[in-house]
């Protein structure tokens, strides 16, 4: 009897260790996936560390700009300037900028009803316009008519003072030269055939812009016109 109790008692050590081994095997298998999960971690942030190091080492590349040598990222000024730095050395005509000098309208009396304008084909060549366009755009403006004589010089019914071509020679700069983008006149003037529109092209920044066809403004009947006319009718 004493035998069987004794092996009662190694029955029953045996089965408090098999208890310990059904404990690990029913063990919950999120638990172990829990800590699996944490070791992962573990080793994605080491990566993240290294490519961080890696990503922060700093470059010099020995052209002095504010960024050089250093990790850090770049400011808006800073990719600003950048931009433009790298515009004007592929472009350097950009960067210039340029002055058109007109000269001022040379106006003489001719007789006691006519003016003479003296230089306005030099003025026109200034401008890169024809002088036919020039001429009709003053023409409509005033309100009168001229004609070229055989020294190129505008003979206008009607007395003008000097002031009154500046005026209108300042407003055709405006609407038919100038580009409205950069502010250039260095611009062509050319009639689109497909649409028949004048356009105005900067040879600075490439904009183009179409302009308004000019307009015959008022004009008095002079004496004698009524006359002729009726004479040709």
């Amino acid at each position: 009897m004493d035998d069987l109790n004794v092996d009662d008692d190694g029955f029953g050590e045996k089965k408090k260790k098999k208890k310990s081994k059904d404990k690990d095997k029913d063990a919950d298998p999120e638990e172990d996936f829990g800590k699996k999960k944490k070791k992962k971690k573990k080793k994605d942030v080491d990566d993240e560390d290294g490519e961080d190091a890696d990503a922060g080492e700093a470059t010099n590349s020995g052209s002095g700009l504010p960024w050089d040598g250093t990790a850090r990222d770049y400011y808006y000024d800073e990719l600003l300037g950048r931009v433009f730095g790298i515009l004007r050395e592929k472009n350097p005509s950009l960067s210039e900028k340029t002055k058109t000098i007109i000269k001022p309208p040379q106006v003489l009396r001719e007789g006691t009803k006519k003016t003479v304008f003296a230089n306005l084909i030099e003025i026109c060549n200034a401008m890169n316009r024809s002088p036919e366009h020039v001429i009709q755009y003053m023409m409509a403006e005033l309100g009168t008519s001229g004609t070229l004589d055989g020294q190129q010089r505008l003979i206008i019914k009607g007395r003008f003072l000097p002031k009154v071509f500046e005026g209108v020679l300042r407003h055709y700069f405006i609407d038919y030269v100038i580009c409205n983008l950069c502010k250039s006149a260095n611009t062509t003037l050319d009639r689109d055939k497909a649409t028949r529109l004048s356009i105005c092209k900067c040879n600075a920044c490439g904009a183009s812009r179409s302009v308004s066809a000019i307009q015959k403004g008022f004009q008095a009947v002079q004496r004698g016109e009524r006359r002729k006319a009726r004479q040709a009718a």
